[in-house]
């Protein structure tokens, strides 16, 4: 499937952040619009990325996976 890169930024910088609420104030947007964008990430990939706990998320293995694909194709853009 095709890869947003907005999408996949937003995934890199929670990956970064460790929360959604980091990763927000990072990228100038609200909570809630990151967690669409994850939902969005989620469904063209089919899997979950994230876990999410009550101190922050942690990627899931193939969120592992899909974070190294994401640096690459977003160094590359």
């Amino acid at each position: 499937p095709s890869l947003d890169p907005d999408l996949l930024r937003t995934f890199a910088v929670i990956a970064e952040t460790g929360t959604l609420s980091r990763a927000a104030a990072r990228l100038g947007v609200t909570q809630a619009a990151i967690s669409l964008q994850v939902k969005r990430l989620e469904r063209v990939v089919e899997c979950a990325l994230l876990e999410r706990s009550w101190r922050g998320v942690v990627l899931t293995p193939r969120g592992t996976r899909l974070l190294a694909h994401a640096q690459r194709i977003l160094q590359a853009h």
